[in-house]
Formats: structure tokens, sequence, C-alpha cells
């Protein structure tokens, strides 16, 4: 069943199974669950994009679920799970070291269980990037 204990979860790691990177295959945890809005790369005070930068709009919309969170007491390592819709497959893969430097300085060395999705566009016109959260506080 579990492989590791990953803070207040447990990382679910089918044997036999490649360990991915950068994500889980799975979390369990018990808990009060907090689950968090599509969060965009803007300045949440003004609703105005300050950077059409993929890697910049991925970092604020990754601080803008951090905030979320922060409301229900919750921090980087009670997220169980996330989604995120992006609008161009070719800049997140050419990102994808700058993505992964704004994870660790805004969400540190917690993995959770993540999905990436390619779609035409988000509401937001200037929008690049959108993530969801479900985390869960012990």
């Amino acid at each position: 069943m579990s492989e590791e204990r990953s803070n207040d979860c447990d990382v679910l790691q089918p044997p036999g199974w490649a360990k991915p990177i950068g994500y889980a295959n799975g979390i369990a945890a018990t808990g009060r669950q907090v689950f968090v809005a599509g969060q965009v790369g803007w300045n949440p005070e003004t609703g105005e994009f300050e950077t059409d930068d993929f890697a910049a709009q991925t970092a604020l919309a990754l601080r803008n679920v951090l905030d979320v969170l922060h409301e229900a007491g919750a921090e980087p390592r009670h997220i169980v799970r996330m989604t995120w819709y992006i609008t161009d497959k070719a800049a997140y893969l050419a990102a994808r070291k700058e993505i992964g430097q704004a994870w660790r300085e805004v969400m540190g060395r917690h993995f959770p269980a993540m999905a990436v999705v390619v779609v035409s566009a988000l509401i937001e016109d200037r929008a690049q990037v959108e993530i969801e959260a479900t985390a869960v506080v012990g």
C-alpha cells in the first residue's frame, strides 16, 4: 500500500511501479478537507496580471493557492492533490526548470498527487495556468 509517510499523509506507491518525480501517484490522509478553487497567476487584490511569463504566472498561482490554504490553517504539507490547467504544453515544458524552482520556493519538498491538463483557454484571457488543490489538515 503506502511506501512512505509525507508529513500528515501516506504516499501511495504500488509495488513495482516506477517512482514518480515531482508528484505522488496517490495520497491517503485523514482530517478536515480544504478545497481551493482554481487560482491563476495574477495579483488577487487587483485582479490584474502583472506578467505574461509562464513560469512567473505559475509561481504567482502557487502563492495564491498557498494564501487560500493559510486561511484554513493549512500548509503545503497538507496538500493531497492538485490539478493544473495550462494553455500551452510547449511553454510548460520549456519552463520546467523555473517551475521546479518556484515550486521549491513556495511549496518546499512536498509532492502531492498531481495532474496537468492542457486546455484551449482559461476564463481569464491572460491566464496561462490555473491551479486547484485539495488539502487535508490532520
